[in-house]
Parts: C-alpha cells; structure tokens; sequence
C-alpha cells in the first residue's frame, strides 16, 4: 500500500472520532506551542539584553564590596579622588536604603533609596524626564531633596501629575522632589531606576544611620583604558582592605554574561518542562493506538487473512501515530506563533523573537514521538495472528 493511502486511511480514522483526536493530541500541541513561546521569549529577552548593552557602551564597571565591618569601608573622596587619574572618567558610589517608607499625601509605599552623587545618571544612561537630577551642591550641602523613578512617581502622585517642588516623608524625613527620571526597565546590571529614588549619598547616610559603599559605578575613559581602570581598582582595593577576597570587580562583558547566561539558564529549564508535555503527549498517542489496536482487531485478521503482511499492518498503524503527533505538532506550531506575536501586547515589557528553526525543530520532535510512542502499539498490531484476529467480538 502506498504512503499517500496510508495517510488518507489515517486521516479518515482521526476524522471519525474528533474529539478522542483532539484530547490524544493535546499533550504535543501545549508541547510544541509552549517550546516556540519560551524560546522566542528567552531570544527576545537576550537581544533585549544585548541593546542595553550596547546603549551603555563598552567601559562601564561595577565593584561591589562584600566583606563587613571597618575594615571594607570605602571613603566617598579617596574615591572621587580616583577620577583624576586618566583611566577614569566618572565615579558614582551608592549606598541603598533598602524597603524604605514613602509618603505623599494619603498615598504611601515601600521603595528603595539610592544615595547617590551627580555622576550616576551619565554612567547608567538614564534620562530626567521632569526636573533635574542630583548636583554637586546637593552632595556638598546635603540638601534633603530626591529624583523619583518613574514607577514611583506614578504610584504617589498620579500619571499625569506634577511632584516638582512637591515635599514627601521618607522614614519620618522631609525631602523636596527635584525631578522625575523617564521610564528605563532594568539595566545591564540587573537593576533599574524606575522603582527607586535618589538622594544625595551622605544625606542618606546622615538621616538613614548607614554604613559604608557597597556598591559602585565606574565609567572608564575608554574601551581602551577599561582593562587598566580594572586593574587599578583592584590595586587600590587590595591595599584598602588588605586581601582581594571583599570586593568584587565585573566590566560591562562579564556583566552581560552574566545576565545572558541566567536568560539561557532559564529559558532551558522551562523548555524542559516543555518537552515534558511533549512526552506526555506521546503517552497518551501511544495510549490511543493500543485502545484502537483492540477495537480494530477483526479488521486487522481480516486484511491479514487475504494477504497483508506483517510490515503492512505495522506500517498503517505507525503512520496513523505519526499523522496524530505531526497534526498536533502542526496546530502547536500554529498556536505557539499566534502566542509569540500576542504576547508583548500582554506584557509590553517583555518582547519576544520569533525563531522559525525552534518551530521547525519542534514540529519534527513531535513526528519522532508519533514514531516512538507508536511503534509498540503498531508492533503488537502487527504480531496479531489473523485466527486470533478473526475469532475476536
């Protein structure tokens, strides 16, 4: 019997039970579906990264200081005092208020406060949208003033209002709104300013009882000077702290690493979950076929009893399981398209990349479990003696 016969036998047999067909081919469609979306999701996520990457240049650093105690404070001019070597650029060390309480008005929420200086808005390419940012003479003066992110704008005074000049309480201190920053998502670093607000770093230090620097921005002179700036911050970093174990120092590369590397993590764990309907699925195929296997048993003694051998039993039946799993293959593929093109509308903060290859190679996955999970029922179709086969109800 020829293949297209085959085909249209099968065809004909899914056609006559629907709904058996369709719940039979669930598993491989929410399994080749959900592949597409993850994977064109993680893609999305990566180019996303790779953007922000590429906004912020290639000579940015971040040192992190680990240890506690006195012996890894930093000192906020001996660091600014590093910006006068030519390696360096600009330097904005922050120290993070963590969950502090914020309040206008009746309107009160939990943000972070980042003390900062003036320098932190050309090193991490954020925008003001309203106002100003940090100066100087706020870091000089320690004047009680703050720049607002955008989520935090919106969350105390509205979408459309006006905070300039407007005063909030910020764990029982009064600080004047200076201006808002302009919507940014997270950054490179992991981190973003849309959920933050800033102050000058030693008002925040003064009102808030904080320590030293954890955390600190670097921009080098260049991309050519950014291997010397690390080196002379790990230089100045060992001899501050005697030992090169409490701090850390990672470039704009190893950054993005990072973060690439945590995108790919993911979005494999969750294509493993994927790949398990995906199983699923081919359980309930070859499920199916063993129940079909039993109702068409007089047919196959028949078709045997007039000369079909043993390689044509189990070729229909196999081809029946493949037809099954490509068809739901087929629709997954088709479903996981229309998800990936809907799925910024449902979440403008995330985009996604269409990836026709990951589709492709879902679809033939879904075909080779047809092929697995049907064999066994096809085989034992195939081994039914046809005496056997004809005495059967």
């Amino acid at each position: 019997m020829k293949l297209m016969e085959l085909i249209g036998m099968a065809l004909k047999t899914i056609i006559s039970s629907p709904l058996r067909t369709i719940l039979t081919m669930l598993g491989v469609i929410i399994g080749v579906a959900s592949v597409i979306t993850l994977v064109s999701i993680g893609r999305g996520t990566s180019d996303e990264i790779a953007k922000q990457y590429e906004s912020l240049g290639t000579n940015m650093l971040v040192v992190n200081v680990m240890g506690n105690g006195r012996a890894t404070q930093l000192d906020y001019n001996e660091l600014m005092e590093l910006e006068k070597l030519p390696e360096f650029k600009t330097i904005a060390p922050t120290i993070t208020k963590s969950s502090a309480n914020l309040k206008y008005d009746r309107t009160k929420d939990t943000y972070n406060v980042i003390g900062t200086n003036d320098r932190y808005l050309s090193i991490l390419k954020v925008g003001v949208d309203k106002g100003r940012f940090l100066t100087a003479a706020d870091e000089d003066f320690r004047n009680h003033v703050v720049v607002l992110g955008k989520t935090v704008k919106d969350e105390l005074f509205g979408e459309f209002a006006d905070p300039i000049g407007e005063n909030i309480n910020i764990d029982g201190y009064v600080y004047t709104v200076v201006g808002v920053l302009k919507a940014q998502g997270s950054n490179i670093s992991g981190t973003s300013a849309d959920s933050n607000v800033f102050v000058p770093l030693e008002t925040v230090r003064r009102d808030f009882k904080l320590g030293s620097i954890r955390t600190t921005y670097i921009e080098a002179s260049s991309k050519d000077e950014i291997d010397q700036a690390q080196a002379t911050m790990e230089k100045y970093l060992t001899y501050k702290f005697k030992s090169s174990n409490g701090y850390m120092i990672m470039n704009q590369d190893q950054l993005m690493s990072a973060r690439m590397e945590a995108s790919k993590s993911l979005t494999t764990q969750l294509v493993s979950v994927a790949c398990i309907a995906l199983l699923v699925g081919g359980i309930g195929i070859m499920n199916i076929m063993l129940v079909t296997v039993g109702e068409r048993t007089r047919e196959i003694g028949i078709r045997k009893s007039i000369g079909a051998k043993r390689r044509n039993i189990l070729f229909q039946f196999l081809v029946e399981a493949v037809v099954i799993s490509g068809l739901g293959g087929l629709i997954g593929l088709l479903l996981g398209i229309v998800l990936t093109l809907v799925w910024p509308m449902i979440n403008p903060s995330q985009t996604t990349k269409l990836s026709m290859d990951i589709g492709l190679y879902a679809f033939a996955f879904s075909a080779l479990v047809g092929v697995v999970f049907g064999l066994y029922p096809a085989n034992k179709a195939s081994r039914l003696r046809p005496i056997d086969a004809l005495r059967t109800d």
